[in-house]
């Protein structure tokens, strides 16, 4: 919905297959848990980005289109909204549930960054529009392309991690602002990586799933 935020007490409501297998596998390890034993934890958490992130994603596919004068594929009307949550702080997250989490608890893991898709891209182009070597040249803005939302497509995601902090004294480390800064110079600074993973199969997905 458009308010509130997921806790660990709400209701699944998976509205597409891929979200179903996600709601289905939790359930099948708290079963586990609940049944045999089994010492589990459960996480969930928002949407992740940084270092070695696939260029299939939002954030390295409009960093890396944006270096290269290409256009920046928003779905539908760009106003879907994702909370935001640096990897490292998703790790540090993790390892924190791991080591002092209550076995058959759910934690919640998010970032405390909501924010509509079209903003992120033009914080973006905002960040790559001011590097030296893109002086004189046209705003990245101008390559922002509206595509066909996909099905299923949520409008918002909102997660509440009052939990992993209360109980276990998480929080993340980074703002957003740090956050899309570090992942920003990342990618500028590891062109053979990129090149590398550029190679392989998934090009074909990028196609599939943006083509307007």
């Amino acid at each position: 919905g458009k308010e509130g935020l997921f806790t660990e007490t709400t209701s699944y409501q998976p509205n597409s297959p891929y979200s179903a297998s996600k709601a289905s596998s939790d359930h099948l390890v708290r079963a586990y848990h609940e049944t045999y034993g089994l010492p589990v934890t459960i996480s969930n958490c928002s949407n992740n980005y940084g270092p070695y992130q696939f260029p299939e994603k939002l954030i390295p596919l409009v960093i890396l289109n944006a270096r290269e004068d290409k256009p920046l594929p928003i779905y539908g009307d760009g106003l879907n909204v994702r909370d935001w949550l640096y990897v490292r702080d998703h790790c540090t997250a993790v390892w924190t549930i791991m080591k002092n989490g209550k076995k058959g608890e759910t934690y919640n893991i998010g970032g405390n960054h909501e924010m509509e898709n079209i903003r992120i891209v033009e914080i973006l182009c905002d960040l790559i529009d001011a590097l030296p070597d893109m002086k004189g040249k046209p705003s990245r803005r101008t390559l922002i392309t509206y595509v066909k939302d996909r099905l299923g497509h949520d409008r918002r995601y909102a997660i509440d991690s009052g939990k992993l902090k209360k109980d276990l004294g998480w929080v993340p480390e980074e703002s957003f602002q740090t956050g899309i800064e570090k992942t920003l110079e990342w990618y500028l600074a590891h062109q053979a990586w990129i090149d590398r993973v550029r190679s392989g199969a998934y090009q074909d997905w990028i196609r599939e799933h943006y083509e307007a």
